[in-house]
C-alpha cells in the first residue's frame, strides 16, 4: 500500500508546473480598457486551468502603459531585466516595446493584427527566435459588408483611428482595398492621444456616411467622445471591438477577447512546459461574435434589418 501511495505521488508530481520561484508570467498592455482587459484575465484563466495558479506555483505581474509608448518602453526593459519566464505584450505597441527589449526570454504576444507589419515576426508559420502569439487581425470584408447592411445608402465610410499605430495603418490599407470592391470610399481622420479622438470623429461630421474604429487602443480607450459624436450627428458609428459595442457603437463583428487571451494562455503554457516560441506558429485567433446596440441605433438614427438582429450572438437594448 505504502509503495502504491509513494508511485502515485510521484506520478501527480510529474504532472505538476514548476514552483512560484520557477514560473513568472509578465503581462504588459499599452492600455486599460475592456477588450485588452479581458484578453490578460483569459491568459490568467488559461494558466490556472492548466495548474498554473497565482499565489500557489505562478507569480502573475501586470503593468499597463496607461496609453503612453515610452512608458510601454521602460515597463518592457523593466521586465527584460526582471527575467521571467514568459512576457505575454498585450497590443502592437506593447509588442513592438518587448520585442525590441529582449532576444532570450519568450515572448507571447496577442491582440496584434499585423505581426509581420510591426515586424514582429519575419514568417508566421516558422517564426524563429523567442518570439510567438496570437493575431486579432480583423474580418475587414465581413465589416464593410455589415455596414452596408445596416446602411444600405452608404458611400463614404469614414476611419478613426491613430495613425501612429502599425496595426491601424495596415487595417486602413485593408479597408480602403475592400471598400473599393464594395463601390465606397474611405476618409480618414487621425488621433494620436485619447484627448484628441472627439475632435478627430468631429472632422468626420458632414463627409462621411458612418464611422468606422478598428481595433485601435487609443481610440477604443476615449470612445465615448466619438459616441457622443455620433449620436449628436446621427453619425452611425461601428467598430472592430465588440467590447465597444455596451459602451454606445451600433454594431461589431469581431473577437471575444477573453478567448483571445484564453488561446493565448493556452501558447504561454506550450512554452512553460518546454517548447521554443520560435518552433510555434502565429496563429490567427478564432472565433467571431455579432454584437448590436439597439439603443445605440435609434440614438444614431438607424433601423436595424432584421437579418441582422436574427444573427446577433448578443444584443444590447
Amino acid at each position: 500500500m505504502r509503495s502504491l501511495l509513494i508511485a502515485l505521488a510521484a506520478t501527480v508530481a510529474l504532472s505538476l508546473p514548476a514552483r512560484a520561484d520557477e514560473v513568472t508570467v509578465a503581462v504588459t498592455a499599452i492600455v486599460e480598457h475592456p477588450a485588452l482587459d479581458a484578453a490578460r484575465d483569459g491568459v490568467k484563466d488559461a494558466l490556472a486551468a492548466a495548474g498554473y495558479k497565482e499565489g500557489e506555483n505562478l507569480k502573475f505581474i501586470y503593468e499597463s502603459a496607461q496609453g503612453n509608448p515610452a512608458t510601454a518602453a521602460q515597463i518592457a526593459r523593466q521586465f527584460a531585466g526582471e527575467a521571467p519566464s514568459v512576457i505575454v505584450p498585450i497590443s502592437t505597441p506593447s509588442a513592438q516595446a518587448v520585442v525590441s527589449s529582449t532576444r532570450d526570454i519568450p515572448v507571447v504576444f496577442t491582440a496584434v493584427s499585423d505581426p509581420l507589419g510591426a515586424q514582429l515576426v519575419k514568417d508566421m508559420e516558422k517564426p524563429g527566435g523567442n518570439v510567438t502569439g496570437l493575431s486579432d487581425l480583423s474580418p475587414v470584408a465581413e465589416h464593410v459588408a455589415l455596414i452596408k447592411e445596416i446602411l444600405p445608402n452608404v458611400k463614404t465610410i469614414g476611419y478613426l483611428y491613430n495613425s501612429g499605430e502599425a496595426n491601424s495603418v495596415s487595417l486602413l490599407a485593408v479597408l480602403k482595398e475592400e471598400a473599393e470592391k464594395a463601390g465606397l470610399s474611405v476618409i480618414e481622420s487621425a488621433a494620436t492621444k485619447s484627448a484628441e479622438v472627439q475632435g478627430a470623429a468631429r472632422a468626420l461630421v458632414g463627409r462621411a456616411d458612418a464611422i468606422y474604429i478598428p481595433t485601435d487602443n487609443t481610440i477604443i480607450s476615449a470612445l465615448e467622445g466619438a459616441v457622443a459624436v455620433a449620436e449628436e450627428s446621427k453619425l452611425p458609428l461601428f467598430t472592430a471591438d465588440t467590447d465597444s459595442v455596451s459602451r454606445g457603437a451600433v454594431a461589431a463583428l469581431g473577437f471575444n477577447y477573453y478567448d483571445v487571451g484564453k488561446q493565448t494562455g493556452e501558447v504561454v503554457v506550450r512554452v512553460l512546459k518546454g517548447e521554443n516560441p520560435g518552433d510555434i506558429a502565429v496563429k490567427v485567433a478564432a472565433g467571431t461574435d455579432l454584437v448590436i446596440n439597439k439603443g445605440a441605433a435609434t440614438r444614431m438614427g438607424v433601423t436595424l434589418p432584421e437579418s441582422v438582429v436574427g444573427r446577433a450572438t448578443r444584443t444590447i437594448e
